[in-house]
Formats: structure tokens, sequence, C-alpha cells
């Protein structure tokens, strides 16, 4: 009798056990708490916001233009908090149905004109199909420290009209995200194909007793070693394992030109300046230290006249300049993380585009690598929840930070616009609705035959 309850006690443990969600979906969305004001608590008394920022026109742009820009961008990074954790995320997704008929289509009616509109309509997605028909939105996330939800919504309501102020400055415009947009984001990466059927509504959720992450969550996870699978889509986490000395402000761009799925995120943590300053000294004492001890070696075997090696002199510059830069130069320190999660179809596909980012990279002499049983925490870290679970950091100053530029190009497709193109930079069609212009007057420059 006994042993027949113990193995009915294990047969209902074992059904219970099956029916859960997977520990490995649940840990993918590490977000404990939703608000209707797109706030996520996302720890033990940590709380994130994302605001959409507009792309400005810098690869377009002349010299003089593109410095004003560049200063401008570090400008806003010296703006953040010591108390903060900034994230900014590029995203690539394909144009979907929703988007298209949204932004591209025009309503076909029923008159005597409905031919002339389908025609254009059918022109429009034969254009849209041979562009490189990715939509690219940027985000900025930031991570507070606070014990309370109304002093985390104070700080991002003060931080925003801040940074806003900023990021006007570069013709750019910071958006927050309420709760809808804001989860679909996540529901567009993890249910790649299914964007036309999102219609989020929390109250409805809340009534029902159902988990916002049942709703934008894959039907499956499966983490290998160095990549995912979930559903029926495969994915993996890149890292920059190793920077370059000099780095071109475009490698960002090129990176994300990639004609894919796929997120890029540069996590940053400003470091207080007296502790900045005090590093950057131990630094320079420590490197000054190896350079008395070789002279002292030399010494003592009666080599009075050699010269200190090249490293040691790098080492001693590098480390004066880096201090230069903090003390005279008002810049700031930075703790930063760029990660790449990119998704495709097969995992032959996947391995192609991995080799694809890897000699982007390596055209730039920095080194990507894949994340090693990681590809959880690399996938928490690169998505914008506000977390970061992965500590491969750089120490960078603003300026050197300033290098991975995120804007590239502003893209011009107003709902129900009008088709006057393609973008040169991005390839993607330029839509124009003129009543929503200033000045929606026009003229056209032509080449006679």
């Amino acid at each position: 009798m006994k042993l027949q309850k113990i193995l009915e006690m294990l047969k209902i443990k074992k059904e219970k056990e099956s029916n859960k969600v997977p520990r490995s979906v649940q840990q993918a969305i590490p977000i404990k708490k939703i608000y209707e004001d797109g706030t996520f608590q996302v720890g033990w008394n940590k709380y994130s916001k994302t605001f959409r920022f507009k792309d400005i026109n810098y690869m377009v742009a002349g010299r003089e233009e593109q410095e004003r820009m560049f200063l401008g961008y570090g400008s806003i990074l010296n703006l953040l908090d010591y108390a903060c954790f900034p994230k900014i995320t590029i995203i690539n997704r394909k144009l979907n149905k929703i988007d298209f008929e949204n932004k591209v289509k025009i309503p076909v009616g029923n008159d005597k004109l409905t031919k002339y509109r389908k025609e254009i309509n059918d022109m429009l997605l034969h254009n849209s199909t041979e562009a490189q028909g990715i939509i690219q939105d940027k985000f900025l996330t930031i991570t507070i420290d606070k014990k309370h939800l109304e002093d985390a919504n104070n700080y991002f309501n003060r931080t925003e009209t801040e940074l806003g102020n900023s990021f006007a400055k570069l013709d750019s415009k910071l958006t927050e995200l309420d709760i809808k947009e804001r989860l679909r984001i996540f529901y567009d990466f993890f249910r790649s194909g299914e964007e036309d059927l999102y219609s989020f509504d929390m109250k409805a959720t809340m009534q029902k007793g159902h988990s916002f992450k049942d709703y934008i969550c894959p039907d499956t996870f499966e983490f290998k070693t160095d990549y995912f699978k979930m559903g029926n889509r495969y994915g993996r986490v890149l890292f920059i394992k190793e920077f370059a000395n000099f780095i071109r402000d475009d490698i960002i761009s090129e990176l994300t030109e990639l004609n894919k799925n796929m997120m890029l995120s540069i996590d940053m943590k400003p470091v207080p300046m007296e502790e900045a300053i005090k590093m950057a000294e131990n630094k320079r004492m420590g490197v000054e230290t190896n350079i008395a001890r070789w002279q002292k070696s030399q010494n003592e075997n009666n080599n009075f006249s050699a010269e200190i090696p090249y490293e040691l002199q790098k080492q001693r510059e590098e480390s004066k300049e880096f201090l230069d830069d903090l003390v005279t130069r008002d810049q700031k320190m930075f703790l930063a993380t760029i990660t790449i999660v990119h998704t495709a179809d097969t995992k032959e596909e996947l391995d192609n585009d991995t080799e694809t980012l890897k000699s982007i990279a390596g055209k730039h002499l920095c080194q990507l690598g894949e994340l090693k049983y990681q590809q959880l925490d690399g996938l928490n870290t690169v998505m914008p929840y506000g977390v970061k679970k992965i500590e491969v950091t750089r120490t960078l100053t603003t300026e050197s930070l300033s290098v991975f530029m995120p804007m590239k190009v502003q893209e011009v497709q107003d709902t129900h616009g009008i088709y006057y193109g393609k973008n040169v930079i991005s390839k993607n069609m330029i839509l124009i609705n003129r009543h929503e212009l200033l000045n929606g007057n026009s003229f056209i420059l032509g080449v006679s035959r």
C-alpha cells in the first residue's frame, strides 16, 4: 500500500511538472511587473523605461555637420546620471503586412479610380520587395535603482525632459513608450511572422488571470552551447570581445546593415568622476612602477643607456592621455558592453550570417565572439528589458564611446504617403505625406532629352 501511494504521488508530481511553462521560457523574460505607463520592474527596487529616438542624417552630412552631431551625441552621454544604467538598442525588423498596409498601401475604395489604386499598390509592393524591406527602430532604455515606483517615475520624467532637449538640438526627437508599444518590441522579435496578430490589452489580460509573458513569449525555447532555438527559428548572441585602437564611426551602421531580423545593444555604466580619476591615477602609477622596475633591472646589469621598451612607452602615453581626458577635457568614464542577437530560419543560414557579422567587425579590426553557455544571459542583455546579465565590459571615455554612433540616416515614411523614390543610403522607400509638412509645396527637377 505504501509503495502504491508513493508511485501515485510521483505520478501526480510528474503530471504537474509537465503542465508547467518551461523554466527557460520564464527566465527568457526577466520582468517582474509591468505598468500601464510602460515602466517595467526588472529586479528588487529596479525599474526601467524605454524611449524611442528619431534617426538623423549623420552619414550624409558634411564633415563640419558630422562633427557637430558627434559632439552633440557626446553631450547626451555626459548627461547620463551615475546612478542609472542606460542601454541603446538598434532593432532591425522586416517590413510586415501591418506596416505595409498602415504606411504604404493606399485605400482602394470603390469607384472608377479603384483599378488605378490597385495598380499603385502592386507597384509599391514590388518596390518594397526589391528594397531592403528593413525597418530600423532605435531605443534608449534607462534602468534606475529606486525603492518606490513613484520615485522612479519622477526620475524618468526629469530625465526625459533633459535628454529630450539634447536630442532636439540634434534634430531628433525622444518619445516615451507606453506598455503596449514596449511589449510590441518583444512580441515582434519572439513571434516573427505573427506581427499582424498583436493586440495586447492589459486590463483584459489581468481579468482573465493570464500572464503577459505567455502572450509575447515563443511557444518553445531551446538553448544550446552557442545558439538557441525559439519555435522554428534559430538565433545567436554575439559580443565584441576585442576592440581596435582606432575605430571609425560607421562600425555600428555597418553591423546593422544586415538584411535580417536582429538587435544590437550598447550597455553603458557611467563611473563617478572621483572614482574614475582614482582608477586612472592608479593605472598610471602602476605603469610608472613597471618602468622603474625595468630601469632598475637594467642598471643592475650595468646597462645604463637602454631605452624603455615600446610597450611600456605606449602604456605611459595612453594612461597620461586617459587621465588628461578626465581632468581637463570634461570627459566621463564608461563601462561599455556591446552585444548582438540575430535570427534565421535555418541553422545553416544562422552560421552564414554569423560569419558575415564577424567579417564586418574584422574589417574594423574588432573581434566578435560567440557567447558559450551564456546564450540565455546574452539574450536578456541585448533585449531592451533594462538588465545586464553578462560581464564583458570595456573602459571607454565619452569620446571613445561616441564612436559607436547609433545615428545613420533619417527615414521618410509617412503614413499613407506618396512614393517618391528610394533612400540612397538605406535603399528603403521614401513615402511623403505633404499634408503633414509645414510647407506642402514642391518642385521637380529633371534632365531634358
